[in-house]
C-alpha cells in the first residue's frame, strides 16, 4: 500500500521506499516519453489543434508521423536524459517524503482519523511531497521542455550545451522559470494523485471483497488500473497550469520554436492565462489535453504499479 500503513507487519526503510520511488520513475519515462513530447508540442502550439493552414500539428497520429518524418523517430525520445533524471529525482524525493509525511501523520492524529479520512490526508501529505519534489527537479524539467520544443536544426545540441547556453544568455533564473504555475499545478495535481489512488484502491477492496488479512495489500493489476483512473482524473482537474508552465518555460528560446508557428511572449502566470483565453479562447487552455491524459493515464498507473512491485520485491529479498 503506498503511504505509510501502522498494520504492515513489513515495513521498509527510507532508503528502501526512495529506491522503490526512483525505479518507478525510471520505467514510467521510458515508456510514456513519446506521449510527453507529443504533448509539449501540442501545449506549445499557439494555432488551432485542428487542421488548417497555419496549424504545424493537428491530430495526435498526425503529430507523430510528421515528427517521425522531419525529426527522425529518436525525435520521439528528444530531452530523454534530462527527462530521466528528473523521473529519478522526482520520484526518489516524491515517494520518500510522501512515506515520511504520511508517517508523521498517524503518529500525531488519532488511528479514527488518519485511517478513516486516509484519502484526505494523502491528498494534503502528496501535494507537500509533490512541491518538495519539484524544487529539486525544476531545473530537470526546464531542460527537458527546451529540449522536446526544438525543431531541427538543433539550438541546443547536447544536455551540456543546453546548460552552458542557458546559463550564459539568461543567467542562473532561467533554470527555474515557469516555477510558480509548477507548484501551483504540482500540489493540487500529486496531492490528488495520492488521494484518488487511497480512494480508487479503498473501492476495489470493497466492491470486489478483496481480503488479504495477511498483508492487505492490492494486486499488481489492480494498482495499475486504480492509478490509472487516479492519474485521469487529477490531470483533467488542473490540466490548464501545465500547459502555462510549459508556455513559460521555453520564454527566452523562441529562436527554436519559429518554424513552428507563433512565438508569444509571456509576462508571467496570470499574463501567461489571459493572452491564452484571448487570443486562443478558453479551449486554448485545454490544448494537448488527449495526449496528456493518455500519458496521465499510462504514467500514474505505471508509476503506483511500479512502486508497490518494487516495494513487494524489496520485502521479498529480505525473507
Amino acid at each position: 500500500m503506498v503511504g505509510f500503513d501502522p498494520s504492515d507487519a513489513e515495513p521498509l526503510t527510507d532508503y528502501e521506499y526512495v529506491t522503490a520511488g526512483a525505479v518507478s520513475g525510471v520505467m514510467t519515462r521510458a515508456v510514456c516519453q513519446p506521449l510527453d513530447v507529443v504533448k509539449v508540442r501540442f501545449q506549445l502550439q499557439v494555432e488551432p489543434i485542428k487542421k488548417t493552414s497555419v496549424s504545424k500539428y493537428y491530430s495526435i497520429r498526425q503529430a507523430f508521423m510528421s515528427i517521425v518524418h522531419e525529426e527522425r523517430a529518436q525525435a520521439l525520445w528528444k530531452g530523454h536524459i534530462p527527462a530521466q533524471a528528473l523521473s529519478v529525482v522526482f520520484g526518489f524525493v516524491q515517494f520518500g517524503s510522501f512515506e515520511v509525511l504520511t508517517k508523521k501523520v498517524w503518529v500525531h492524529l488519532p488511528d479514527q482519523i488518519s485511517l478513516r479520512y486516509q484519502p484526505a490526508s494523502h491528498f494534503i501529505c502528496g501535494g507537500l511531497s509533490g512541491c518538495i519534489a519539484s524544487l529539486a527537479s525544476q531545473p530537470l524539467d526546464v531542460l527537458r521542455t527546451r529540449l522536446v520544443a526544438q525543431g531541427e536544426p538543433k539550438v541546443y545540441t547536447s544536455l551540456h550545451n543546453a546548460c552552458l547556453s542557458m546559463y550564459n544568455r539568461e543567467g542562473a533564473r532561467s533554470f527555474f522559470k515557469g516555477l510558480t504555475p509548477t507548484l501551483f499545478q504540482v500540489a493540487p495535481q500529486t496531492g490528488l494523485q495520492f488521494a484518488f489512488y487511497a480512494f480508487f484502491t479503498k473501492g476495489w477492496k470493497v466492491i470486489f471483497k478483496h481480503d488479504d488479512s495477511k498483508k492487505k495489500r492490492i494486486g499488481g493489476f489492480q494498482s495499475l488500473i486504480c492509478g490509472s483512473v487516479a492519474g485521469i482524473c487529477s490531470k483533467a482537474v488542473v490540466y490548464p497550469l501545465d500547459l502555462t508552465k510549459k508556455r513559460l518555460q521555453v520564454q527566452g528560446f523562441e529562436e527554436a520554436r519559429k518554424q513552428f508557428g507563433e512565438v508569444p511572449i509571456y509576462r508571467g502566470l496570470f499574463n501567461c492565462l489571459v493572452m491564452i483565453v484571448k487570443d486562443e479562447g478558453a479551449r486554448g487552455l485545454y490544448k494537448g489535453i488527449w495526449p496528456s491524459i493518455l500519458k496521465a493515464a499510462l504514467s500514474v498507473g505505471i508509476t503506483f504499479y511500479t512502486y508497490e512491485q518494487c516495494c513487494n520485491i524489496l520485502r521479498n529479498i529480505r525473507i
